[in-house]
């Protein structure tokens, strides 16, 4: 098993940092690009999320650690800020709580549509983690 944990402003510049730094640790684990790809867009989401509505405008930190083990990446990221107040309702497609920044809602069903396994836990005024895991698939052996 191989780990690594960063933790970094959350500031919109460091999101493209996180995806890059959480793809190049997955390369260990010899993804397709398209699983790759996977990766970076769900952590780009969860980063995204952090950032807009952990801390909706203010400083904050944002811990992004990740684990690979055997054929799985696993991702936490990480906010302490507002929380989420109801789970249930976060996760329905098009839920957002800043209607008015003409954001999608579609965050949280991003992450759960390119990852294998996905989890929110969230505690009102001290902050969310989401974890993530994705099976990487079989290589195919070179037919000749």
């Amino acid at each position: 098993m191989n780990e690594m944990i960063l933790k970094f402003p959350a500031r919109s510049e460091n999101e493209v940092f996180a995806r890059n730094a959480v793809a190049a640790f997955a390369l260990t684990l010899e993804p397709s690009l398209s699983e790759l790809s996977d990766v970076k867009t769900a952590v780009s989401e969860a980063v995204t999320n952090c950032i807009v509505h952990g801390y909706r405008g203010r400083e904050g930190w944002i811990t992004v650690a990740c684990r690979a083990a055997g054929s799985t990446l696993t991702v936490e990221v990480t906010d302490e800020g507002c929380g989420i107040a109801d789970i249930p309702k976060a996760l329905e497609p098009f839920f957002t709580t800043q209607p008015s920044e003409e954001r999608s809602g579609m965050g949280f069903t991003i992450m759960q549509t390119f990852m294998t396994d996905f989890k929110v836990e969230s505690k009102e005024d001290a902050g969310t983690t989401v974890t993530m895991t994705k099976e990487f698939g079989l290589r195919r052996a070179n037919v000749g």
